[in-house]
């Protein structure tokens, strides 16, 4: 061999270079921290950055950079930075408290739509007015004192002993539950001493803590926080009785069943309970349907039309079937008015602000000429319906129906609770119902299951199995979904007459074997990986549930398959 190529040992590279999105490089010291860079890129942010995108992996901001990469800095008008801004302001109330009320013990019941979770003490009286005050006075002494979070990795044995001590027994019973062939150790949490358990990312330090509230709240109090629209803003409260009292209703069928958390779930799961579980869930919500069928019937002389509106994946459309089947019961013989056949014609469909048809929007549909039917249909007359044509983007000739005066329209759709969708309608003709998952099954009394979450797993699995999408696919639509039900969902959601909670609280279990594969198929390259990631890592807590015992007409089974309700028709 003639090469005469003399070749030495590199010497380590002293520095790296991170590049931001809009182009810019900096280079520091190999073990330099996200936040170093991020600092030095951007000195005074609008809006707090809370997390990076690091080469689109997501990680907290003490991250040490130790090669050349691409950094995108995560503030708190996005899901991910707003999602780790309420896990630790949770993680400084916890500690706030445990420090001026030693051995108290907080629940994390459920979130509100202001911004804000509702919690509870338990085993002692509730905060007083006073107490409340200084427990926020501590929180905001430590956000000054800007105290470091520190992650440490603990084996769960010592992590499993320090509960014991602290009679934690949700924790206990949850890591008991752990596969330690996997990992034998957790990622716990450290505030000044104080350590606990959190599922997912944290802030370097109490000093990004500073937008917060305490506000006292019936038997319990509201940790309130910011919304991502308005970052830095803390909203007004409202009351929101109706959601409010789903939610309580909710949590006392969790207590029924004995089934607070995840851990309590994984235990009927793993001792074989979980069909009386599912038992006695299914005729929680057979009963509430009834019980809103009887409302119904109560007003049968004045109720013609009945409108049914709800967020994405919470199950509307097998509600709509059984509420049908209980109609028909009481005596009432249902109608089905689909207002997706009022759509305008394609070129009319307004447009959003990036051009494209906004077809979520209240001026996509033909708000004029169903009024016109409504009438019509109420006063007994022969009306001839449209039908839209989805693949022309044009309307056309439907069926004719004259419907007889013991017949009540029910239709379905995003704007049912809008008053502007029935204008010319009288009120008193009319019933609305808001359908939502709201779960309220935590995976402990600190660490929050989002009512989200549990929609946006129903959503993968039912689009992979009608619609043929993939589970990246809906990933990247799922904002955009959030958009339209934050804009023409959730600010009418107080006009309902009633509130149907579309929550079981076996669903997760029986739905992970179903969207695990789907969600490791999602490209790890893509942007969609991340929630993908988090997602595969909040279900590896369920136990999984055998879909044999979910009953036929279950609402599950509007998204695993196998509804019996799937082809009943009641006109």
């Amino acid at each position: 061999m003639n090469d005469s190529t003399v070749i030495t040992e590199a010497e380590p590279r002293q520095d790296v270079q991170v590049t931001f999105p809009d182009g810019r490089t900096f280079s520091g010291p190999v073990g330099t921290t996200a936040e170093t860079f991020i600092n030095t890129a951007y000195p005074n942010p609008k809006v707090p950055f809370i997390l990076a995108m690091v080469d689109k992996s997501l990680r907290e901001l003490t991250y040490p950079v130790r090669r050349d990469c691409t950094l995108e800095p995560i503030d708190l008008s996005q899901s991910d930075g707003i999602r780790v801004y309420h896990r630790a302001l949770t993680f400084l109330m916890v500690a706030a408290a445990q420090r001026i009320f030693p051995g108290v013990e907080i629940y994390v019941d459920h979130s509100l739509p202001f911004g804000g979770y509702f919690c509870e003490v338990r085993k002692r009286d509730p905060f007083t007015e006073d107490e409340l005050k200084t427990l926020c006075a501590e929180m905001r002494r430590m956000v000054d004192a800007d105290y470091p979070i520190v992650r440490e990795n603990v084996p769960v044995e010592e992590a499993l002993n320090t509960y014991h001590e602290h009679g934690e027994w949700d924790k206990v019973a949850l890591f008991n539950h752990r596969d330690r062939k996997k990992k034998n150790y957790l990622q716990l949490y450290n505030l000044n001493g104080y350590r606990d358990y959190f599922h997912g990312y944290m802030v370097p330090s109490t000093g990004y803590l500073k937008y917060f509230q305490l506000l006292s709240w019936g038997n319990g109090f509201i940790l309130q926080f910011p919304r991502r629209h308005q970052p830095t803003t803390l909203q007004p409260p409202s009351r929101d009785p109706k959601l409010i009292r789903v939610f309580r209703e909710y949590g006392q069928w969790l207590r029924l069943l004995h089934v607070e958390n995840v851990a309590e779930l994984n235990e009927m799961i793993a001792t074989d309970r979980l069909r009386q579980i599912i038992l006695v869930s299914e005729a929680l919500h057979e009963h509430r349907i009834a019980d809103i069928a009887h409302q119904i019937w109560e007003r049968r002389d004045q109720i013609r039309l009945v409108l049914i509106a709800g967020p994405s994946s919470s199950g509307k459309t097998t509600f709509s079937k059984r509420l049908a089947v209980q109609l028909l019961a009481h005596g009432i013989r249902p109608y089905a008015l689909e207002l997706d056949n009022y759509f305008v014609n394609r070129e009319l469909t307004p447009r959003d602000e990036h051009g494209n048809y906004d077809f979520e929007s209240l001026g996509a549909l033909d708000v004029p000429l169903f009024n016109q039917h409504l009438k019509s249909l109420m006063n007994g007359e022969v009306t001839h319906l449209p039908k839209f044509n989805f693949y022309t983007g044009q309307r056309e000739e439907g069926e004719t129906v004259q419907l007889s005066r013991d017949q009540v329209m029910i239709a379905e759709g995003i704007h049912g609770l809008n008053p502007k969708l029935v204008p010319e309608v009288d009120p008193e003709s009319t019933f609305r119902i808001y359908v939502s998952a709201l779960t309220q099954l935590n995976l402990d009394r600190h660490n929050r299951v989002p009512t989200t979450d549990t929609r946006l797993c129903r959503r993968i699995v039912r689009d992979a199995r009608t619609r043929g999408y993939s589970a990246q696919e809906t990933l990247g639509r799922w904002n955009s979904v959030r958009k339209g039900e934050k804009e023409h969902i959730f600010p009418y959601q107080e006009n309902a007459d009633v509130m149907f909670n579309s929550a079981l609280v076996y669903e997760l279990a029986v739905l992970k074997p179903f969207v695990e594969p789907l969600l490791r198929q999602v490209e790890p390259d893509s942007r969609q990986w991340v929630e993908a990631k988090r997602l595969l890592s909040f279900l590896q807590w369920f136990l999984p549930a055998d879909l044999a015992h979910v009953p036929e007409n279950s609402l599950l089974r509007e998204f695993v398959g196998g509804l019996s309700l799937e082809t009943f028709h009641w006109e």
